[in-house]
């Protein structure tokens, strides 16, 4: 770096550090600005690649005990001055700065100069070489990169995506790959299988496999809810009853069904439906009342003295007026 750079501009303040900062204060500023303005965080951003390089500079010259203690001399006595590298037979600058220069320029006017205080050519010393895992500024190389993910898919019983289960995906090699399904898995997500994925410099990829859920007879989910009909009789809607009805666990709850519950309505058994990691649904029962097919001769005697006994209540009366446009 020539004198005339060291000179012209304030490290510190491209730090965002005081004069009198310590060397942790000094290491952590420039950490925290690497991250931010290295190229691999703004890819095609000129400026963020200029101010990394300032960044990177002050740093250079800060860190070192011996470079700071020159820059600080530089700046204390040459304020905004130009200076030159001396000459041939000892000419140069002005006196007093051939001194302070001396040691930058290999120990004397017109001697070679010193190679700044780099990183290698990395843009970022040693230590922080583990920032981004990449060579850094002026020809820093992209951080490697994981391998790409691989897709698959399976289907499960609808069992088993109520209890969670374990398949084996057999590969084009023979191997076959243990994947786990958790209980509660919807139909349509994916599990991931970590590392059986493409390989890559910084390791394999994962392996993205998307679960499909054969449909249940009688149970059907309905997010973490589970929905089922069930039939009641019409003594058993008219006049409420308790009744019994299976559950995903294989046992039978007790539900009641209130006295006058018309057709088609739901009762919620709450917690009885898809249990997962975070949450709980329910049972969602809907009622249909059943119409028994045949009567016998005392049944049906028994519907006629309920249809004359009833006689003056017609449930179709309000039709006529909601129908109209």
């Amino acid at each position: 770096m020539a004198s005339q750079d060291w000179v012209e501009k304030d490290f510190y303040k491209i730090l965002g550090v005081a004069k009198d900062a310590s060397d942790a204060d000094i290491k952590k500023a420039y950490r925290k600005l690497a991250r931010k303005y290295h190229p691999d965080t703004n890819p095609g951003d000129a400026k963020a690649e200029r101010t990394f390089k300032d960044v990177s500079e002050a740093y250079s010259v800060l860190s070192d005990k011996e470079d700071r203690e020159q820059y600080d001399a530089i700046r204390a006595m040459g304020g905004g001055a130009r200076f030159s590298a001396g000459g041939a037979g000892g000419q140069g600058g002005p006196a007093g700065f051939e001194d302070v220069f001396g040691d930058l320029f290999g120990g004397g006017r017109g001697g070679a100069r010193r190679a700044s205080p780099g990183f290698g050519g990395s843009g970022l010393p040693p230590e922080f070489a583990d920032l981004f895992g990449t060579g850094g500024f002026g020809g820093y190389q992209p951080a490697p990169t994981k391998g790409g993910d691989r897709t698959a898919s399976t289907s499960i019983s609808f069992a088993g995506s109520i209890h969670g289960t374990k398949i084996g995906l057999r590969e084009p090699s023979g191997e076959v790959i243990d994947v786990r399904i958790p209980a509660g898995i919807r139909d349509g997500q994916k599990v991931r299988v970590k590392g059986k994925g493409q390989a890559g410099a910084a390791g394999p990829g994962d392996l993205m496999v998307t679960v499909n859920v054969k449909p249940h007879d009688f149970f059907i989910r309905d997010g973490n809810n589970i929905r089922i009909h069930v039939p009641v009789t019409f003594p058993e809607a008219a006049l409420g009853a308790d009744i019994s009805v299976p559950t995903l666990t294989g046992e039978s709850v007790r539900v009641r069904v209130p006295a006058g519950t018309p057709s088609g309505r739901t009762l919620r058994v709450k917690g009885a439906g898809v249990k997962t990691s975070k949450a709980s649904g329910d049972l969602l029962v809907t009622i249909d009342i059943s119409v028994p097919q045949k009567l016998s001769h005392e049944a049906e005697e028994a519907v006629k003295a309920f249809a004359a006994a009833t006689a003056d209540g017609d449930p179709r009366a309000t039709l006529k007026d909601k129908a109209r446009l």
